[in-house]
């Protein structure tokens, strides 16, 4: 799971849709610092620029062009909008492509090729690969805008930005094959869900769980995978979210898919509603998760007759992930050292409590949270 970060973002604010970070992050923010490059003169203070500026240079011959940063996220990879001089026939005249840094070992370029080939055929609107070296990580994009769906959302467009998204994750899903994409199993719900006691609990909040309470969290989790498998399989983008969402035409462009599975139905929609940077209300939230479902019926994709049993696997699958992703925000802090995640976490722990206590199952994690907090020392949110 990569959540895309700004290089530059701004504090918190509140609007009548809830709380929201607006502008953060952004897919592609247009940087003030660009640099104007010739074919043959690359930086030299950063080595992977400088080979990805000579790799850019091939693959646009004998035009110039400037680059700057786009984005960077929470993995190894970097992105840079390229302008050339001139229109660029590689994208059909296009003015702007992005250009990816993701450095090998530790990135791995191809299965972003593989999913946005997959999306493409699906008639979903993802960056064509213009040009690539995977083995060295490194991809030239088409450029699908500067305006994500998290800094465009309000109030008033709301419905019609997340119509075009459901009709967008219907169509990828109405794509799906089987033996195509990894598949969403047991073992990898529950290798995510560990990252709620080890990082979160563990290493943000500095407290550990007694035997008692590691059997109680094991038996949830059981749970809540179980809940989980038992959805019907479909393509999954991973983190169809507002902030991998771009305004574009034809809207939305689709960025981030490189962690695609094979899954449950319900994840992608969860992922939707229950953003990591902004909130809506309740009854918003089940208002266009029954637009979803409805559309999804008539498209013959197999949801449950039953909306009250769909809603509820929405919400379980849901749990998973907003327990998982506590856990990856906070292992980017404590590991990785990198800020603008971890202070999100008061959100998914409100998108937790409501579903732990509204489910008679799921009462021990509602108590264990109550626990957590009142043991928590003053200086649990602190960094170290």
């Amino acid at each position: 799971m990569r959540f895309a970060k700004m290089l530059h973002s701004s504090p918190m604010q509140r609007c009548a849709c809830g709380t929201v970070r607006k502008g953060f992050p952004s897919a592609h923010p247009l940087s003030p610092t660009a640099w104007h490059f010739l074919p043959m003169n690359p930086p030299t203070a950063d080595p992977r620029l400088s080979l990805l500026t000579r790799w850019v240079a091939s693959s646009l011959p004998g035009c110039e062009f400037t680059l700057a940063p786009a984005s960077e996220d929470a993995s190894f990879r970097r992105y840079f909008r390229v302008t050339p001089s001139t229109p660029a026939s590689i994208a059909n005249g296009a003015a702007t492509l992005i250009a990816m840094d993701a450095p090998p070992p530790r990135e791995d370029c191809r299965p972003f090729v593989r999913v946005a080939a997959l999306l493409r055929d699906a008639g979903v609107h993802a960056p064509q690969v213009l040009a690539q070296d995977v083995e060295r990580g490194f991809l030239l994009l088409t450029d699908l805008g500067p305006t994500t769906y998290l800094q465009a959302l309000d109030a008033a467009n709301a419905d019609e930005l997340f119509r075009d998204a459901v009709d967008t994750l219907l169509r990828w899903q109405l794509a799906t094959r089987p033996d195509i994409l990894p598949p969403y199993d047991a073992a990898l719900l529950r290798r995510e869900l560990e990252l709620f006691p080890e990082w979160y609990v563990g290493r943000h909040l500095q407290q550990t769980l007694d035997s008692g309470e590691r059997a109680e969290l094991s038996r949830i989790f059981e749970l809540i995978i179980a809940a989980n498998t038992a959805q019907p399989p479909v393509f999954v983008h991973r983190d169809f979210m507002p902030r991998n969402l771009m305004v574009s035409t034809p809207n939305p462009g689709v960025l981030d898919f490189q962690d695609a599975v094979y899954g449950p139905i319900t994840y992608d929609i969860a992922s939707l509603f229950r953003d990591a940077f902004v909130s809506w209300p309740d009854e918003r939230v089940l208002d266009w998760t029954t637009r979803y479902w409805e559309k999804a019926m008539r498209a013959g994709l197999p949801v449950t007759a039953d909306f009250a049993a769909f809603y509820r696997a929405s919400e379980w699958m849901g749990l998973q992930r907003h327990l998982k992703v506590l856990g990856i925000f906070a292992r980017i802090r404590h590991r990785d050292g990198k800020a603008g995640y971890v202070e999100d976490t008061p959100r998914f722990l409100d998108y937790v409590r409501p579903v732990a206590e509204r489910y008679r199952e799921l009462a021990p994690l509602a108590r264990l949270l109550d626990r957590l907090a009142r043991r928590a020392p003053a200086v649990g949110n602190t960094v170290s």
